[in-house]
This record gives C-alpha cells, structure tokens and sequence, in this order.
C-alpha cells in the first residue's frame, strides 16, 4: 500500500504576524493571545490535511522553514546580507523543540479522538547544506556544523505514543544541485562533510525507528546515494530520476526507494499550462506573462477561482502508474506533491490540490 504525504507548507489567510509572534513566545508565555491563536492554527492545519485524506500529514508549516531553524540555533547570528557564526552552532536551550509539532503532540488524543485511530506524523527539517548557503562565510566543515545541530533537533522532535506518532522524517534540501559550488566538487573534503553530515541526519532518524527521506528540487549530482542512512528520494515531478532506467538499478543496489511526486504545485506553472492548453494561438513570452498577471488579478479579486488551474486526479493518477510501473510498486512507499503548495493563492485551493492526492493514492491502491 502506497501512503499519501505532504510536503509541508500552506498559504497562511488570516493573521500571520500574530500567529509569527505566538510561534515565538511559544513555550514561554502558555496564556498569551497569541500563543493560543498560534495552537489553534496549527491544529485546525493539521487536522484539515487529516481530513482531506492524506495519510502521514506534515506538521502545517505556516513559517519560513530555513528562518525556523536558524533560530533554533545559539551561535548563529543575522546580520546585514545573511549569517554568521559567532562560535559552533548549537540548539537553544529554550528552543529545542519545534512549536508546531510540541502542538500536534500535546494534543495527540484530541487528534486520535477525531481521526478515529492513531495517526502519523511527518517532520520535515532543512538540512545543511540549504541553511549553510545563508552563511556569508563558508568553509568546508560547515556541512558538519550544522548537520551536527539539525542532528540535534532531530533528535529532540521524534515522539511515538499510543495516539500518535512520528513515521518520517525529511530533510529538506532545495538548494543541492542547483547551483555550482566548489565546496562540494568531486572529491573535495566539503563534498565528503556533506555526505557525513546527511549520514549522521538520517543514522539518527533510523535509531528511533522511522523512516528517512531527503527532499531534492534537482538530482543531477548524486552524492545521495552514497549515504547509507537514507531510506527514501524525492524531487520535482518532472525530475529525471523518475525516468532514467539507471534510477532502478541504483534503487535496488543501494536499498532505497522513492516518494512518488504526482503534481505540480508551482501556480505560476500551472496557469501558464492553462493558457497553454487553451490559446488558439501561440503567444509570446511577454502575452503569456501577461496574461498570467492577469489571472493573478482576476483571483485577488475573486472574480476567477483558483481550482480550475490545478491538476486533475487523472493526470496524478498517470504519474503515479508511470512512477510504479517502472520501478515496481514495492520501491515507491509514499506519494504526494513535489513540493509545499505554500504559493497557493488560497488555503482552500491547497486543501483542495491535497484532497486530489490522497484520493489519487487511495484509488490507485484499491486498484492494486
């Protein structure tokens, strides 16, 4: 049985400056305003994923997920064109735990009582590579230092209970691959600081015996396959990784196994498919872009529904035999969107486009 995820983000409609500072007073002001209306999002987020279908929810990130953890961190200092280290990162005494899951967790039998049965929980982290391109100075042990203190975190946020539990965890790594970094370069120390900071990441997240996945947005340098701690790949639906027939065998020689990503959630990319798809005729790059802000207006003003760009359950249902019929459905355990629909026009469009999957997922399955 393949299992519906998520990657995380949605688009936050209502207060989010006062949802920011309930996020931040978290833990040390319990009746402030704020921290209620921060709990009370997080709940209603997750709990919206619970019921749309999708099977191990992401904790609802409603936050900048790299500021997330750079702030979690003593001996990280912002200052003018990113950050610096003032001595070796380390997790914040106050700040080990991550708030939205502390949420999740504390109201572990409410959910239960809700859902009916124990649930899952997804935890996504951003690894160290992504949080160290934030860094102004940068040397080859950085990989470490800050795989050491996502490391940390890690550690800190797995729980498991008779109402619910942890199952997963990602690490999110969109910047790898997508740039060219002589830190990393074949045969370079970052290269292998790199590789064991991810091994220590995911040998961490295998000793609490959950599952581990590594988030790409490109998978043209494979060092991944080298860690051996890595349970699952996944990038955009359009990777190559999901085409190439060496993809199989590596697969099956390094013991791993993919997360099927079966839509699309960049919405730039999904009207400019619409306009595709209906033009009469061929337009340039600058009518296209046009007429992209043009639906972008019709939809703040609620004069165009979003719903009508995202992808249909047959399309999704496509990607996912394809992904299956090609690497065999025992390598591919979870199935969800390439990325966090957090640039969603609106939460219930997102909601929507999750509903989408699960019950692609589930139909598939029953299918099987």
């Amino acid at each position: 049985m393949i299992k519906s995820c998520d990657v995380g983000s949605l688009p936050f409609q209502n207060d989010i400056e006062k949802f920011l500072e309930g996020a931040t007073r978290f833990g040390l002001h319990p009746d402030d305003d704020s921290v209620k209306y921060f709990e009370k999002g997080v709940i209603t987020g997750f709990l919206d994923k619970v019921e749309v279908g999708i099977d191990v929810p992401n904790y609802p990130q409603f936050r900048d997920m790299n500021e997330m953890f750079l702030t979690m961190m003593e001996g990280v200092e912002k200052v003018k064109g990113g950050y610096i280290e003032t001595k070796i990162p380390s997790v914040r005494v106050n700040r080990s735990h991550i708030p939205e899951l502390t949420v999740i967790k504390r109201n572990s039998q409410m959910i239960r009582e809700k859902t009916g049965e124990p649930f899952q929980v997804k935890v996504c982290v951003t690894g160290p590579y992504t949080l160290s391109s934030f860094f102004i100075h940068r040397d080859n042990e950085i990989f470490g230092r800050l795989g050491n203190t996502i490391s940390q975190i890690v550690e800190n946020n797995i729980f498991s209970g008779k109402h619910g539990s942890v199952s997963l965890v990602a690490v999110d790594e969109p910047v790898f691959g997508m740039l060219d970094d002589p830190l990393i370069d074949y045969g370079s120390e970052g290269r292998e600081n790199l590789r064991k900071a991810w091994e220590a990441i995911f040998h961490k997240v295998q000793s609490k015996n959950v599952q581990a996945l590594l988030h790409l947005h490109n998978t043209a340098d494979g060092l991944f396959w080298e860690v051996k701690s890595l349970n699952i790949i996944d990038s955009h639906a359009d990777d190559p990784i999901y085409q190439m027939k060496k993809t199989k065998e590596q697969l099956e020689t390094t013991d791993k196994f993919l997360k099927a990503s079966i839509c699309t959630v960049e919405f730039d990319t999904l009207i400019r498919r619409r306009i595709a798809e209906t033009s009469r005729q061929k337009m340039t790059e600058l009518a296209i872009n046009e007429k992209i802000a043009e639906v972008w207006t019709g939809i703040k003003s609620q004069k165009t529904d979003p719903e009508i760009f995202l992808e249909d359950a047959d399309l999704m249902k496509k990607r996912l035999v394809d992904v299956v019929g090609r690497f065999g459905v025992e390598r591919i355990p979870y199935a969800g969107p390439e990325c966090g629909p957090k640039g969603f026009p609106t939460y219930e469009c997102a909601l929507e486009c999750l509903r989408r999957i699960a019950s692609t997922v589930k139909s598939f399955n029953k299918e099987c």
